[in-house]
């Protein structure tokens, strides 16, 4: 079959097994992104092998005994990157949904891939005995479609994760969910509860930073809710205010859309306005106002991202973005400079994407993008003069304020002191000007 384009440590291990009198395939996702054109960034195998027989089967070669109940080892081949390689096996009930109570070894492919989750995932291929699709995967790939192996409610019962994972593949793919499928994702959404939060926060960052992410959440935001839900409140809730043109919700989702997929911005975009519900208030003209919503939406934030186990880069990141993106900016350079100082650049240019795409998502004052591309403009020209911005930019240095005669405790709020000023005027931070300063203002203490 053409597109199958092997690494040659997969190749390798494919054709020892099958010298060994074993059969081996490729299965999942590596099978389904190659028949849609794609480059797959890792490979699976399965094979009629016990772990011990793919051991002998490929002397010399390091492993891992990641799964060996579960009848997996992950080959470490010294050109390229882990394959998974696990024996053919069916499984027994599901009583936590989330791991089988048992497995059981079979030597028939066919078997092994009725296990699977999605039929697009439920394919296998090798080069010696070419495509096993026993469930319509390549028929659904065609189509677009998403469908559960079997009965959907049976399949997602033994591993609730299922439910995530076929909503991430909806947004990578921009496939349909099959009616069925998608009614049994949200009568089991329950069990999603079950889920340990690191998996749940997995597949859930995955998503978001996946490409058609605001369809996905537009079409299943009541399952999504289970785990996250600051959802649901927003969802409908009229703003009565003529800066957005839509509810809370479905402006949520467009500022998601527009920003770039980062972690922190997607995060971010999603809980911006996450405390508007709460804060709402309705004056005597019937205008809608959120007064404190960004505090409000920082501590959910923080609150949902710390019960999904989230890296601690985002814990810090995200409730920022949250809490800064109703701040202004600030048009003239100085007040830039000051941006740059406190936060850095980093956070600088995300929340100018966040407050981007915040603009874009109201729907209303496009006009007001210029602002932001004016600060834009002029955070590039402070950075590309490389103008002062923190006390290590300043021409004098801890030890020539020491040798001014100023103390340790001193010489910390003697720079906090010239910094500001330097801010306020870049020019200022000269050797002799900055001296002058500091003489003066110790004249000053003195008299």
């Amino acid at each position: 079959m053409r597109g199958f384009l092997l690494p040659d440590c997969v190749r390798l291990a494919l054709d020892r097994l099958e010298a060994a009198g074993y059969s081996a395939y490729l299965v999942g996702g590596c099978v389904r992104d190659t028949l849609m054109g794609r480059r797959p960034h890792d490979f699976d195998l399965c094979t009629s092998a016990t772990p011990e027989q793919v051991k002998a089967a490929l002397p010399g070669e390091r492993f891992l005994d990641t799964g060996l109940r579960h009848g997996t080892v992950t080959l470490l081949p010294a050109d390229g990157g882990p394959i998974e390689i696990t024996t053919y096996r069916v499984e027994g009930g599901y009583s936590d949904s989330r791991h089988p109570d048992g497995v059981r070894f079979v030597q028939d492919i066919r078997f092994d891939l009725s296990r699977r989750d999605f039929t697009v995932n439920a394919m296998a291929y090798s080069p010696a005995r070419g495509l096993v699709d026993p469930f319509g995967g390549q028929r659904d790939l065609k189509k677009g479609l998403l469908r559960c192996v079997g009965v959907p409610a049976k399949r997602l019962d033994e591993d609730a994760l299922r439910i995530l994972r076929g909503l991430r593949l909806a947004a990578q793919t921009g496939f349909d969910i099959e009616c069925d499928t998608a009614e049994a994702m949200r009568r089991k959404s329950h069990t999603l509860l079950h889920l340990t939060p690191e998996r749940v926060f997995s597949e859930l960052n995955r998503l978001l930073l996946a490409r058609y992410v605001g369809r996905v959440l537009r079409q299943a935001y009541d399952v999504l809710s289970v785990v996250l839900p600051e959802l649901e409140p927003m969802v409908g809730f009229d703003q009565h205010n003529y800066h957005h043109l839509y509810d809370i919700f479905e402006h949520t989702v467009r500022v998601v859309e527009s920003v770039p997929p980062t972690p922190a911005l997607r995060w971010a975009a999603l809980f911006h306005d996450s405390g508007k519900p709460s804060t709402f208030t309705l004056d005597d003209g019937g205008t809608g106002h959120f007064y404190g919503h960004p505090k409000a939406s920082e501590a959910l934030a923080a609150e949902r991202l710390r019960e999904l186990c989230a890296p601690g880069e985002l814990l810090h990141s995200v409730p920022f973005l949250v809490r800064q993106h109703d701040v202004p900016f600030g048009e003239e350079e100085r007040q830039v400079r000051r941006r740059l100082s406190n936060w850095g650049e980093l956070r600088c240019r995300e929340l100018l994407m966040l407050k981007k795409a915040d603009c874009v998502g109201q729907g209303t004052h496009p006009d007001y993008l210029r602002w932001y591309q004016v600060t834009e403009r002029q955070m590039n020209r402070i950075l590309s003069a490389q103008q002062p911005l923190t006390v290590r930019d300043l021409c004098l240095n801890g030890y020539d304020l020491q040798f001014l005669g100023l103390s340790d405790a001193e010489i910390g709020r003697m720079q906090r002191w010239l910094l500001a000023l330097v801010l306020e005027d870049p020019a200022l931070n000269q050797v002799g000007t900055l001296r002058d300063l500091i003489i003066e203002r110790m004249e000053e203490a003195e008299a």
